[in-house]
């Protein structure tokens, strides 16, 4: 067990916590920005949803129920215009994060293989390729990458932590690079109904891979635009070969999303009205954090998308961090996502409004 922690890197968060103490002493309590878990109810008809699945005592399958795929071809047709989505292009999966930090073991990389990601990134792209014994490489534009040994490539739009967002041209270029070079495309696109200043596209969209999803993958969740965080509601979609397999891998690893949440999944696929009202919080709460920041002597880049600002005060990350901590609100150092994030903040708009108040008035 020792040898497969080894390859691990410290766990980021854990080196926050003498911040989080400082913050948390505030007088009128800490206002958390960090972590960026949701913290507003569930909507109604899902949580309704899971209640009338409660009976569910048999075994889930990994595929999912049939109501689940349709749900979730539908979704893609409707939501991302991949007008050929079928049964076979999806597999759910039991939380995104658990897809992306074991993929690159269940598609069977290890020693002399490359995992590629971006530059500023979620740290558990990292680890995926650690786990599995490969070597992790960064880009900041994946077509300039050396392909030599490059068997899996991550993008990341909208990007946690910087909010950036990859246009369609930008995305149909990499697409066939990656194709052009045998390399297989997974695209994190878990914020993508959170654009703000700029409109996500997928790599399924009929104008982004043709219609054909050979080589590609689209990763989804539902934690962030209906607040299942707590569900493990998520899904892959795409190249049919590739989640063939993975489903046969998945299966004997008992990978299985649990029948209450498979119900509640389609119940919220099927609901547009409470994304809208959760996009109308945050983005009530995104404009007041930018607000008070920029006043403060923040300076905001990229931002246009995702749950985060990425801001800096042209100065080293963690003393940002001491700052605000200093103030009571806590925040995430930018060089938890890379080298190059070493001047920046990541600042989550998740807080409810009271706390995003009170933020606010701290700042001014």
């Amino acid at each position: 067990m020792a040898a497969v922690s080894d390859r691990l890197p410290a766990f980021p968060w854990d080196k926050l916590e003498p911040y989080k103490k400082t913050a948390a002493a505030h007088p009128d309590g800490i206002v958390d920005l960090s972590v960026g878990t949701p913290v507003d109810p569930v909507p109604q008809l899902v949580r309704q949803a899971l209640i009338d699945a409660a009976d569910s005592p048999g075994y889930p399958t990994v595929w999912g129920t049939k109501e689940l795929r349709d749900a979730i071809t539908g979704w893609l047709r409707g939501r991302l215009g991949a007008s050929a989505a079928e049964h076979r292009n999806v597999l759910p999966v039991v939380g995104s994060k658990e897809l992306v930090a074991w993929l690159p073991t269940q598609l069977g990389l290890g020693a002399g293989d490359k995992v590629a990601y971006p530059r500023l990134a979620y740290p558990t792209y990292e680890v995926g390729a650690r786990l599995c014994g490969a070597e992790a490489v960064v880009y900041d534009d994946p077509t300039e990458l050396d392909p030599a040994g490059v068997r899996l490539l991550w993008l990341n739009s909208p990007s946690n932590p910087t909010g950036k967002v990859l246009d369609k041209d930008e995305l149909v270029r990499i697409v066939a690079w990656a194709r052009e070079h045998g390399i297989l495309l997974f695209s994190d696109e878990c914020y993508l109904e959170l654009g703000w200043e700029a409109e996500p596209v997928s790599v399924l969209h009929d104008d982004v891979c043709g219609g054909s999803y050979e080589g590609i993958v689209a990763v989804h969740s539902l934690s962030k635009r209906s607040n299942l965080a707590g569900y493990r509601a998520a899904f892959v979609a795409g190249d049919a070969d590739v989640l063939g397999e993975l489903l046969e891998i998945r299966k004997h690893g008992g990978m299985m999303t649990p029948a209450p949440v498979q119900a509640a999944t389609v119940a919220a696929l099927g609901d547009d009205l409470h994304v809208a009202e959760q996009r109308g919080r945050y983005a009530a709460r995104r404009a007041a954090l930018r607000t008070a920041l920029e006043a403060h002597g923040f300076r905001v880049e990229h931002s246009e998308a995702s749950l985060y600002l990425w801001v800096t005060r042209d100065e080293p990350c963690w003393d940002t961090v001491a700052h605000l901590a200093d103030l009571g609100i806590l925040v995430a150092p930018g060089d938890f996502y890379g080298e190059a994030g070493a001047r920046f903040v990541r600042v989550a708009f998740t807080a409810t409004d009271e706390r995003v108040e009170a933020a606010v008035k701290r700042l001014g």
